[in-house]
């Protein structure tokens, strides 16, 4: 039986694109085979659901009920399960797969856990590194800087940086690009996963009308993105190898 993978995406601060890297990684799973699942925890109205109708379902990870669907049904054949964790909510999201004893099992090597811990730019942000690694212990960590919202980081001094970044051992840094404000504006306007829009294909798997140059943008923003998983070698942790380049489905 293949390893269960859960991989969290979150953080303590709204407004980071957190949901935008859930989508990357949807996307990247996808042209590589790999079969997953996701859990928006927007209750009830989950805008990653939008993108991604067919594997995602809604829940509230304080419930004790939405916690069984997730992680009783972890064995249920498909690899990677990836939850969207409700801004502001990654902290207490983590100390309530503490508290069920599923890092536990991430620890003796029952499962695979991976943390993308998705940055702001302000020193608070950096605070919330420090909290988050009190339960990394087992887990992969990625520690993301996202320009997706052209966030400059600016009030980062790196020796401050550096000094939250090393207290966690493993620790990896990513960084998402910026990509172009008009291409992502149209990508949410057609509420299809980037390969799709990338593929001039709708909602529904019909022929679209998507812009040429627009569609470039995204294929070349997303190769970038890509690069960056296959630089911490994604695929592999999920059982699987890269197959694909961005674009390609």
């Amino acid at each position: 039986m293949v390893k269960p993978v859960v991989i969290v995406v979150g953080a303590d601060k709204g407004g980071v694109g957190k949901t935008t890297v859930s989508r990357t990684l949807l996307d990247y799973f996808s042209v590589n085979n790999v079969q997953t699942r996701a859990f928006d925890t927007e209750s009830p109205r989950g805008t990653l659901k939008r993108f991604y109708p067919e594997i995602t379902e809604i829940v509230d990870m304080t419930a004790t009920a939405d916690q069984m669907k997730i992680f009783d049904t972890l064995n249920s054949g498909l690899s990677v399960t990836v939850i969207d964790a409700r801004a502001g909510l990654l902290s207490s999201a983590l100390a309530s797969l503490r508290d069920i004893g599923f890092l536990d099992s991430a620890r003796s090597g029952q499962i695979t856990f991976a943390v993308f811990h998705i940055l702001g730019s302000s020193i608070a942000s950096l605070d919330e590194i420090a909290e988050t690694a009190t339960f990394m212990n087992g887990a992969k960590y990625y520690l993301v800087k996202n320009f997706i919202n052209d966030t400059q980081f600016f009030q980062w001094d790196q020796a401050t940086y550096n000094s939250y970044f090393h207290r966690i051992k493993h620790a990896t840094e990513l960084v998402i690009p910026k990509l172009n404000e008009m291409a992502y504006e149209q990508v949410e306007v057609a509420s299809v996963p980037f390969v799709d829009f990338v593929a001039n294909k709708g909602r529904n798997d019909e022929p679209a009308n998507n812009s040429f140059v627009l569609r470039g943008y995204v294929r070349h923003w997303l190769a970038n993105v890509w690069s960056e998983f296959d630089r911490i070698n994604l695929t592999e942790l999920a059982g699987a190898k890269s197959a694909t380049r961005a674009g390609e489905k």
